[in-house]
């Protein structure tokens, strides 16, 4: 306890939060939410008053954060600050998010679901994420083997490996019957475990290494059927014994975003194995684990310089290397193979304008298109502002990242994957 105390009277630095509500019933947003941002000691006391624009999304918020090396090494001070958010608007129930992480120069983006208001009570029960990987215990991870036997748990379900649209996360051990089963969006999945397993302030080559490492290890779930052969319902659970940690409503950091977007269809092989790799890895501090990834370990790498590749290779051996799926699920169209941009024409991009036409009724500060296959300036700011909503850099592009974001978004916002 002594350290938390020590942690939150060393607030000397900033960093940003950017809320994004939303109806649970779509991914229709909600523009004018009253936001409430307090300090986890006071919860009662808002710091800050604010709403969402039309696109139901708020500026980013400055608020205080520990210095920035508690997070680049082991220590007993906690490298993040706590707040909780209450999120109020007028149709729909009030929600409280309490425990939200705040990194040293980093934006987290908090996405709040609210739910239509259907009766008077006003009693809720906040919700609260769970404390970081490395900063709080968990359990370490059962060694298993890193290739599947075909014969050991039934037959491989899948000839091939595929990018799912959703994965079903049980939200405990395999055991534990009264934990519930979630069905997240694939990337947000990932995104929700590397946020939750590794600080977004490391290196960029090292968050790279440890997202293909979490893909990887998910994908390897995902393609052998592991839960379901075993005669569950569903497809990974958040126990760090067995899987990884996911964490319900957990904040995503802007940049690990960006990573995974950038890289979610990739995962780990070695020569004459189908499967994807099940790369296990641990903390590197309290747990030690030989020929895994070890996470500090891997920062420290980055800091020296090395590659994502060669930090894996340095873990996982130099056979190691980074595939590719061809089939990605719940997407209306591959990307074409190149960026589109100013001066592209053709199919691909009348659908890209005819899928940003859709968002924008939705999202309206997207500018409306005429749909002629021609990407000219019109469509570089309609990209851009798609691009500056969803947490993409913004360069009026429509590069691999940008095509399944729009893609993602279209699906949602249209119920053709429903």
């Amino acid at each position: 306890m002594n350290k938390n105390l020590k942690a939150t009277s060393d607030n000397i630095d900033i960093g940003y939060l950017k809320i994004r509500a939303y109806s649970s019933r779509n991914y229709i947003p909600i523009d004018n939410a009253r936001i409430e941002i307090a300090g986890s000691g006071n919860p009662d006391e808002p710091i800050l008053v604010t709403e969402t624009n039309g696109d139901g999304i708020t500026d980013n918020i400055s608020l205080d954060a520990p210095p920035l090396e508690y997070s680049l090494t082991p220590s007993d001070n906690q490298p993040y600050s706590l707040y909780n958010v209450k999120v109020s608007a007028s149709g729909y129930e009030e929600t409280i998010i309490s425990g939200i992480q705040i990194l040293s120069n980093e934006i987290g983006i908090q996405n709040i679901s609210l739910s239509p208001s259907v009766t008077s009570d006003d009693s809720y029960t906040p919700t609260v994420i769970g404390g970081h990987t490395l900063w709080e215990y968990y359990p370490p991870k059962i060694a298993e083997a890193e290739i599947k036997p075909i014969n050991e748990s039934g037959e491989i379900v899948l000839s091939k490996v595929v990018i799912p649209e959703y994965v079903i996360v049980h939200d405990g051990a395999p055991t534990d019957t009264t934990a519930s089963n979630y069905y997240i969006p694939y990337r947000d999945y990932i995104k929700n475990v590397a946020s939750s397993e590794i600080y977004a302030t490391w290196p960029e080559a090292t968050i790279y290494a440890n997202v293909l490492a979490i893909m990887s290890f998910t994908l390897n779930r995902v393609y052998t059927e592991w839960y379901r052969n075993k005669g569950y319902d569903f497809t990974i659970t958040s126990s760090t014994a067995f899987d990884h940690k996911w964490i319900y409503e957990k904040t995503i950091y802007e940049n690990i975003s960006q990573i995974v977007d950038s890289i979610f269809a990739n995962y780990l092989s070695r020569p004459g194995v189908k499967q994807p790799i099940l790369t296990q890895y641990c903390d590197g501090k309290r747990v030690t684990c030989p020929n895994w990834l070890s996470q500090w370990g891997s920062k420290y790498l980055g800091d020296q310089g090395y590659s994502a590749v060669e930090i894996l290779r340095n873990y996982y051996g130099s056979d190691i290397y980074i595939n590719e799926s061809e089939q990605i699920s719940g997407v209306p169209s591959s990307w074409p193979g190149y960026d589109l941009t100013i001066g592209s024409s053709g199919d691909k991009v009348r659908q890209l304008q005819e899928q940003l036409n859709r968002i924008g009724r939705v999202y309206s500060s997207i500018p409306p298109l005429t749909v002629d296959g021609i990407y000219g300036q019109n469509t570089k700011n309609a990209v851009e502002q798609f691009q500056k909503i969803f947490d993409l850099p913004v360069t009026g592009i429509t590069d691999y990242k940008t095509w399944y974001k729009i893609s993602q978004i279209y699906v949602g916002v249209s119920g053709i994957g429903a």
